[in-house]
């Protein structure tokens, strides 16, 4: 039995219909232009992104061959 007649048949009023959320509009440019500003006052962030993601696969790599003993 769908949701329209078993609210039929229990004599409540059929849902209202919900209005359309409308998500926010995000200024690309500005976000562009505050990442790129913060890039050129500290241009040390990708390089420290850079040996952390790699820290982070030599790491996930030791795990990895660790828990098979391959080593």
């Amino acid at each position: 039995m769908g949701e329209a007649k078993r609210r039929k048949k229990l004599g409540i009023p059929p849902k209202q219909k919900s209005e359309d959320m409308k998500l926010p509009q995000l200024d690309k440019q500005a976000i562009q232009q505050k990442v790129r500003s913060t890039l050129y006052e500290y241009p040390i962030i990708p390089f420290i992104f850079y040996g952390a993601a790699i820290l982070i696969l030599i790491g996930g790599l030791f795990f990895v061959f660790k828990s098979l003993n391959i080593a």
